[in-house]
């Protein structure tokens, strides 16, 4: 019983939201509010500093999150290696992943897990963010990852691994000698983009947003619907484009493509786990857990 108030104090500090805590918890707002005064009554001190609608952690607060964290970590490892050694795990996952992630992050991993788990029948269908997001919606994947800036209501997110883009072209382009430009210089460049409801593109517009360059401003040469095909004309011409440093590793290691900086911009973003508010299953938790604790810190 003191375990689920312990995961309700979790919730709240990590959220720093005793609405949304809440929400996450499927209990009601109150309820939250009497299982944290049970915790600090048990503990005999103050974990939250109120002031109004807002709250921080206090020194014992942030000292029982650590703990918290551990507790919980270790609940999920005990769940992950019973679920290992069980022979009858058996089922089927569908997956759907950006197209980033699902050609340059996700395979390695999905070998991993079928490995340890070989029968479970994993099936992965790629697409930009928008399509994977609607599919999760219309119940046609258990699971996605995806990337972008917009957050959908009744999708949860889940943070999954940070990623950079970055402007690169070929190694063979002598239109630029020097690997940092300015944001005025950006705007000459001829560039190759992705198409409309691309996680990649979002990311890529609001960043410019925020440095008061609009994408409208830039000098587009073509636009594609996929990473390879971006690179795949660098190498046949003159332009530049963003594109996710883990979608060039191979190409920076060959000596094929360059990274141009620019300055005062910076584009970075995580990808996210998304799964349906108030829906998930075994299957669902397992793969989160082998893909969190064996390979990725959250």
């Amino acid at each position: 019983m003191f375990d689920f108030r312990l995961k309700v104090f979790h919730t709240v500090a990590k959220r720093l939201n005793f609405t949304k805590a809440a929400e996450e918890l499927f209990i009601t707002q109150p309820a939250v509010t009497k299982h944290i005064q049970e915790v600090e009554s048990f503990y005999k001190c103050k974990l939250f500093e109120r002031n109004g609608t807002k709250i921080k952690l206090t020194v014992a607060g942030a000292t029982l999150l650590n703990y918290t964290e551990s507790i919980f970590n270790i609940y999920r490892d005990i769940e992950f290696d019973l679920a290992a050694l069980n022979e009858s795990v058996k089922g089927s996952i569908k997956l759907g992943a950006s197209t980033t992630v699902a050609q340059y992050v996700l395979p390695k991993y999905l070998a991993l897990f079928k490995q340890k788990f070989p029968d479970i029948h994993i099936e992965l269908t790629d697409g930009n963010t928008e399509h994977i997001e609607s599919l999760l919606v219309d119940n046609k994947i258990d699971l996605g990852i995806v990337e972008g800036q917009s957050k959908r209501q009744n999708i949860k997110y889940i943070p999954f691994i940070k990623d950079e883009i970055v402007l690169c072209t070929s190694i063979t382009n002598k239109a630029i000698k020097k690997s940092t430009i300015t944001l005025n210089e950006l705007q000459k460049l001829p560039l190759v983009v992705r198409e409309q409801g691309s996680g990649s593109l979002e990311v890529i517009v609001a960043a410019l947003k925020k440095v008061n360059v609009k994408f409208s401003q830039l000098n587009i040469e073509l636009i594609l619907e996929s990473s390879e095909s971006i690179k795949s004309y660098l190498f046949h011409s003159n332009a530049f484009a963003f594109l996710s440093v883990h979608s060039i590793f191979k190409e920076l290691k060959n000596n094929e493509l360059k990274i141009i900086d620019i300055e005062d911009l910076s584009i970075e973003r995580y990808f996210y786990f998304i799964i349906q508010q108030g829906g998930s299953n075994y299957l669902q938790e397992l793969f989160l857990k082998f893909m969190s604790r064996d390979n990725f810190k959250l």
